[in-house]
């Protein structure tokens, strides 16, 4: 009689979720080099060597300069704690608050100016379009915008008007934050 076929046991990382024969094509191989030296060595060898050279280099090296020479550098820790790491490996940056005006045309005549950004100020956008509503005498609504961020649709070409009424209601908006889109490219709006 035949012998049962026995399951395979995959070793999988606990720093990408990936099996290790994988790891290298997963998002971020050198947060997993550590892991695997200790664990896998035998899938990577040419890992255990770099390392073995890397190990040799610093036995020889030392820190001047600080006070403490145990001590490590803290800047590198903080850095990287302010970028996000996205899947694939991408790094997402830290948006800085700005404000995008933008005026769309619609049947011809009709127009819509878009504000973009408002609640990176810590504006309420609810009670932002009631205000530009009232100032402008036309509708102003907050509607998801293609980007699935909310941002502020005003009916009519109020585009340069808009910038000083900001500015003035809310003084926590600079000026030089403020931008326009014209012609598809991103303008300052002072």
């Amino acid at each position: 009689m035949a012998e049962k076929p026995q399951p395979v046991k995959v070793l999988y990382c606990p720093v990408c979720s990936l099996p290790a024969e994988y790891c290298e094509f997963g998002p971020d191989f050198e947060k997993c080099k550590p892991w695997l030296i200790q664990n896998a060595p035998h899938l990577y060898p040419d890992l255990l060597k770099e390392a073995e050279k890397t190990a040799e280099q610093l036995e020889g090296l030392k820190i001047s300069g600080d006070q403490n020479d145990s001590s490590a550098p803290t800047g590198s820790a903080s850095k990287q704690e302010e970028v996000k790491r996205l899947p694939g490996g991408k790094i997402k940056k830290k948006e800085k608050p700005e404000v995008v005006i933008e005026k769309v045309v619609r049947n011809k005549r009709k127009s819509v100016t878009i504000v973009k950004g408002l609640d990176m100020f810590g504006i309420k956008l609810s009670d932002a379009s009631k205000k530009l509503g009232k100032k402008f005498a036309s509708g102003a609504s907050v509607v998801k915008g293609p980007t699935e961020k909310e941002q502020i649709d005003v009916q009519g070409d109020i585009l340069y008007e808009i910038v000083d009424f900001i500015t003035e209601t809310w003084p926590s908006v600079p000026q030089n934050a403020i931008y326009f889109i014209e012609e598809g490219r991103k303008v300052p709006g002072a």
